[in-house]
């Protein structure tokens, strides 16, 4: 009897994942990028075993912060995985300022599939896991680290918003875990 878990499809992302995000590091972290990638992919692991939706957990950044391209990704992994990537790119315009790019991320994710939404929660839990761990060591000086115009009331708005956008997923310990982290940052 063989009871090994298929993951050739998961192993492919995850190199295609460390390759994009080589040499790269978190933005005021000190820890190579593809950290982040990997603990989204572990929390979308806590609500799936979709192969599909734990690729597109793990590529989620690729568009969005690399020369990855959307095609690249969708010839290698298919549509399904490009359009879960892609609806966690953020809008690349210039033109748009921080809170407009936030609000067509949150309303796009509104309306987005349970799948995206699930790839999303990885996301945006591992981003508030990292504030929440911030916040503990240097407090109020953890806002500095954002492009948010307004600081903590443009990031607390953003996180709130996000939460309700995902509030499909309340029942998942991913998202309750999500909201506790909220409430313990904004409410301090």
């Amino acid at each position: 009897m063989n009871n090994l878990l298929e993951t050739r499809f998961f192993d492919e992302a995850a190199k295609f994942a460390i390759e994009a995000h080589s040499g790269t590091e978190r933005r005021g972290k000190a820890y190579p990028y593809i950290l982040h990638p990997m603990e989204a992919a572990s929390i979308v692991a806590t609500i799936t075993n979709d192969p599909e939706m734990l690729a597109a957990a793990l590529l989620h950044d690729t568009i969005e912060d690399t020369d990855v391209t959307y095609e690249q990704i969708q010839e290698r992994f298919g549509d399904r995985v490009a359009t879960l990537v892609q609806c966690e790119t953020a809008p690349l315009s210039d033109d748009l300022t921080w809170r407009e790019k936030k609000e067509a991320q949150v309303a796009q994710l509104v309306s987005a599939s349970y799948d995206s939404k699930v790839v999303a929660l990885g996301d945006k839990l591992s981003n508030m896991r990292g504030i929440a761990l911030d916040y503990r060591k240097i407090g109020d000086r953890v806002w500095s680290l954002f492009h948010a115009p307004n600081g903590k009331p443009d990031v607390e708005w953003y996180y709130r918003s996000l939460a309700k956008a995902l509030f499909d997923l309340s029942e998942t310990l991913a998202y309750k875990e999500f909201v506790t982290l909220i409430e313990e940052v904004f409410n301090s």
